[in-house]
């Protein structure tokens, strides 16, 4: 976990939000004590979940005759499923 002094977090909080968005955490510190926390929403990270959960459930069946050696070869190759 990152800390990060208020001023510089006043100055970036567009960035520091930004990367809570992609799971980062951040201590706020005021004269060097810990008064705050930016932490990533839990309720999108179940939201993101759940949504590649039920990629995944779309994809079911469509690949059972391919070996998981294929697929690995496949996205090494960059195709996307």
């Amino acid at each position: 976990m990152e800390v990060i002094g208020a001023f510089d977090a006043k100055t970036r909080l567009s960035e520091l939000l930004a990367r809570a968005e992609h799971g980062e955490s951040f201590v706020i510190t005021k004269h060097g004590r810990p008064v705050a926390r930016i932490v990533p929403d839990q309720v999108a990270d179940l939201e993101r979940v759940s949504a590649a959960a039920s990629r995944l459930r779309s994809l079911r069946g469509t690949l059972k005759d391919t070996s998981l050696e294929q697929i690995c070869e496949d996205r090494r190759n960059g195709h996307r499923f």
